[in-house]
């Protein structure tokens, strides 16, 4: 407590000076706090505030006002005001607080702006007085500098408790020299540190009215050795060549503290573009966990040694484990989630439990016991306005904090602290449990330790069918420059998950190849410090990630071009088969917003988005979640949406170019081929047309560069990867043609020139993003196309010949093999079916131009009468088959589908059963 505050606690013949107080309004108020009786009886103007001010919470207007009423021109005078200032605040607040009226958030606010407002009065006083002494402080350009007032830690995060210190880091814009004021001139950096060392003794300095803050300078570069100020470039450099761990997490509350016209955006700008690439990295950095986690493993050592266990702050299942807790997954995760970076601690834990980072009851549990603890700390602070945060030893003091905070003895309330104190150690370890120590069963394999005989029957019995060869890829792995040049902290962890990964491998249908796949994996991520963190300290995510590669060959290439993917393993929505298309568009754009018009950062996240997004529909197709055309549906919505946003980052950097700038772009993506029917697979291109219909002029040329930036957005390469490979040789005239075609051109092109072929690629044709209005032209077109009367014999020879054209491009023409799509009775031979019966029958049955999947269409075309149903179901069905084995094959053999002839001999019947029916018969 202060000093010059007289309490008193005697049990002698001394009157109690708060005695008497206790007579007046505020009983409990009063016999809580020693420093609220003495304050009422020092200060019984405190007494009229406190009737005028304890019916609402405090804010910044109420302080403004009394402070604009106390003379001000001394120093004297100044430091009297804030004193009496925060006298003011805190007897307001215990009495509220006490009286059960205020919430934590009020009191932690009142605080807050008690010190913000503290902070810029003192500031413009001292600042004025040396400005005239001095001359202000120039810049480059000959503009005044201020100094930038830092708050850092609670002060920051405006989580200000009632007795807490102030954390203060001080930086001024630019080194040069005042102004001059009578005829003296000094250099920038002594104007500031002495303005620097004035205000802090007009809030730190002990007088008559006591202090109104301690202030603690210690965050500061290079702490106390380092100089009380320092610019802007000074900071930078500092925080790149020696800037610590612990650093990056007392920056992530910084927070200016500065309020008026004098603040340039500028300086916050440079302030910001220097701490925050410190703070957040661009990338997953899963290696904080291990730097927070020797950070409070320090602060446990120390709390240990001065026996502070019952320090409910800094002790087991404290307000600081909150924090950590809090703070690891923004310095994980806050580079690429700017939302994140929000300062205060409950505000953090929401936003972690809304990316189901940290499960729901947890946060919950940590949010109800971080109010508890913090309005205690409050309650152990009222009594002597001590920053303590250690609990009582004494009884009476014991039932007085017990009976604050609403319970009728020590021993109810310690229970019910014990408990939260519990709830947030569990949650704590959970967090930052170390990964499993000691040796693993199979690291004398990993390190080549044991004898060739002994490993290659221990990996034998645990199912490798190629033991000695796996021996041979770790020999070369572990004998390559690549391994051998890792930093020692990279080789450390990847010898620690390499017999994981046996284990995990072993454990999988196929350990071979899961081994392989596996090490190949490790052996890409290795320099990426991050990564191997993750899966040292997330063992479930490296079981997953067993699982997958050994399911799926290109799974494991996907994983290896994108391991960033690795996060959403530890995505609980993995597995979520029911997506929130809306709730992913609205993510999607806010995750845009914060990146306007930085075009690398715009495409890398729509990779980023896109990939993740892909990644969950894998895992969910490995796991049997999906079927064939449930999953194709989901890809096709998801590139939908990545097309469509694409077009709009794209137009909002052409938009100024067209006429009417406010005007959305008359502009309409078509869909064709796997997109277009809505049977997208995971390494399908996008075919894709582009259309408009803007007749005001020189508008052609301007969406001709938006169709070719679109393309070059999807198709670029970026450090995030490829969105999509996009073709667009299926729009009128081919590659020669138009990049963008009038509505009316490409109207009259379907109907004069188009060759059948193109004719048939259009009954799988849908408009897929743009202009609604385009794209409802483009259907009319699409019916109208297809609903000309052909003549049925030209029309048959014309798609036989183009059949066997793409039989004799692709066919396997093998006796034992089959192509399941390019091979007679495949799928190629089913989708001719349904393109002939449209384009021969639909003037007669509108049902047909539906863009419904060819299942579907087989389906109408048998209860049409145009097909038999007794073919067409064997051949639907045949078709559904040979989708999902195209799709399983691909998922580990490439490009090339194909399987044993003799296996699918009757789905090629039923396929070529059909075929004969409807074009030899025709």
């Amino acid at each position: 407590m202060d000093p010059t505050i007289k309490t008193s606690n005697a049990t002698n013949a001394t009157p109690d000076p708060g005695a008497q107080a206790l007579d007046a309004p505020w009983p409990a108020a009063q016999a809580h706090s020693h420093y609220l009786r003495n304050l009422l009886v020092t200060r019984p103007e405190i007494g009229s505030w406190l009737g005028e001010t304890q019916a609402q919470a405090l804010g910044a207007k109420q302080m403004s006002d009394f402070l604009a009423g106390q003379p001000s021109s001394t120093d004297e005078q100044m430091k009297s005001a804030l004193r009496r200032l925060r006298q003011r605040v805190m007897s307001t607040l215990i009495v509220r607080d006490l009286g059960g009226a205020a919430s934590l958030g009020e009191v932690v606010e009142s605080m807050t702006v008690l010190a913000d407002l503290s902070t810029n009065w003192a500031l413009d006083f001292v600042h004025r007085q040396l400005s005239a002494q001095f001359g202000e402080p120039l810049d480059s350009r000959g503009q005044p500098q201020r100094l930038l007032v830092i708050g850092m830690g609670k002060l920051g995060g405006r989580e200000l408790n009632v007795s807490s210190d102030v954390d203060y880091i001080f930086i001024y814009p630019e080194e040069g020299q005042t102004a001059g004021g009578g005829g003296r001139r000094i250099d920038n950096y002594d104007f500031f540190q002495r303005l620097g060392k004035r205000l802090i003794g007009a809030l730190g300095e002990l007088t008559e009215d006591g202090r109104v803050f301690r202030v603690d300078m210690r965050l500061r570069p290079n702490g106390d050795s380092g100089p009380l100020v320092c610019s802007l470039d000074s900071l930078e450099q500092y925080l790149i060549t020696q800037g610590r761990e612990w650093e990056r997490y007392a920056w992530i509350k910084a927070r200016v503290l500065n309020q008026g016209v004098n603040l340039q955006a500028e300086w916050l700008r440079a302030l910001q573009d220097i701490s925050r690439p410190f703070v957040f990295r661009k990338y997953l950095d899963f290696g904080a966990i291990n730097a927070m986690r020797d950070l409070h493993a320090q602060i446990r050592r120390e709390v240990a040694r001065k026996e502070m266990a019952e320090h409910i702050k800094l002790g087991p299942g404290g307000i600081r484990e909150i924090e950590f807790m809090a703070q690891v997954f923004q310095l994980i995760r806050g580079g690429r989630d700017p939302a994140l970076q929000a300062r205060p601690t409950l505000t953090v834990l929401a936003l972690l439990a809304e990316r189901r980072l940290l499960p729901a009851e947890n946060e919950r549990e940590l949010a109800g016991a971080y109010d508890f603890l913090r309005r205690l700390e409050h309650r152990l602070q009222y009594v002597n306005d001590a920053q303590t945060h250690r609990l009582p030893g004494n009884g009476q003091d014991r039932l007085q904090i017990a009976r604050s905070m609403g319970f009728a003895d020590w021993p109810a309330f310690a229970a019910v602290l014990d408990g939260h104190r519990a709830i947030v150690s569990r949650c704590f370890e959970e967090v930052f449990s170390e990964p499993a120590e000691g040796a693993h069963p199979l690291l004398a394999i990993w390190e080549e330790v044991a004898a060739g005989d002994d490993a290659l029957e221990r990996l034998a019995t645990l199912g490798f069918r190629q033991p000695q060869a796996m021996l041979e890829r770790l020999r070369s792995f572990r004998q390559s420059s690549r391994y051998l040049q890792l930093p020692a902290s990279n080789r450390e962890r990847l010898d620690a998950l390499g017999p994981r990964l046996i284990d995990a491998a072993a454990a999988t249908g196929t350990p071979d190849a899961t081994w392989r796949r596996g090490l190949d994996f490790l052996e890409t991520i290795s320099r990426r410090g991050a990564y191997l963190a993750l899966l040292q300290q997330y063992p479930q995510a490296l079981t997953q990630l067993a699982d997958l590669i050994g399911s799926s060959s290109w799974a494991a290439d996907y994983l290896t071009r994108h391991p960033i993917l690795l996060d959403e393993l530890l995505d609980s929505r993995i597995f979520d088969v029911t997506t929130d298309w809306q709730g992913f568009r609205d993510e999607l754009q806010a995750r845009l917003a914060q990146h306007l018009d930085d075009t690398e950062r715009e495409m890398d996240i729509l990779r980023e988005t896109h990939h993740a997004q892909v990644f969950h529909f894998l895992a969910q197709d490995i796991a049997g979640l999906h079927t064939v055309e449930h999953l194709a549906d989901r890809l096709s919505q998801l590139a939908d949406i990545m097309v469509q946003t694409t077009m709009d980052l794209c137009w909002r950097r052409l938009r100024e170019r067209h006429p009417d700038p406010g005007q959305p772009p008359r502009f309409a993506v078509i869909a064709y081929g796997k997109l277009g029917g809505k049977e997208l697979g995971f390494a399908s291109d996008l075919d894709l047309v582009y259309l408009h219909d803007d007749p005001q002029d020189g508008t052609g040329e301007l969406y001709a560069r938006l169709g070719q930036r679109m393309s070059t957005w999807m198709s670029s390469r970026t450090s995030a990867g490829m969105l999509f490979e996009v073709d667009l040789r299926l729009r009128p005239n081919g590659e020669s043609g138009m990049l963008v075609s009038p509505i009316k051109a490409f109207r009259d092109y379907q109907l004069r020139h188009a060759w059948v072929w193109e004719h048939q690629a259009l009954t799988r044709a849908r408009f897929c993003a743009g202009d609604p209005a385009v794209g409802a032209q483009f259907e009319a077109i699409r019916i109208e196309i297809l609903r000309q009367p052909r003549d049925l014999a030209t029309l048959r020879e014309e798609v036989l010949t183009m059949r066997r054209r793409m039989f004799d491009e692709h066919g396997s023409r093998s006796e034992e093999d089959f192509d399941i799509k390019h091979d007679r009775g495949g799928l190629i031979d089913v989708e001719f079916i349904v393109q002939y019966l449209i384009l021969g029958h639909a003037h007669a049955h509108a049902r047909l131009c539906g863009n419904l999947g060819n299942i579907a269409l087989l389906g109408i075309a048998a209860e049409l009468g145009l097909i038999a149903v007794e073919l067409a179901d064997p051949a639907r069905d045949a078709y559904r088959e040979f989708r999902r084995m195209q799709h399983v094959l691909r998922l580990n053999a490439g490009r090339r589908a194909r399987v044993e002839r003799a296996s699918v001999s009757r789905r090629i019947a039923a396929v070529g059963a059909l075929w004969l029916a409807v074009f030899e018969t025709s």
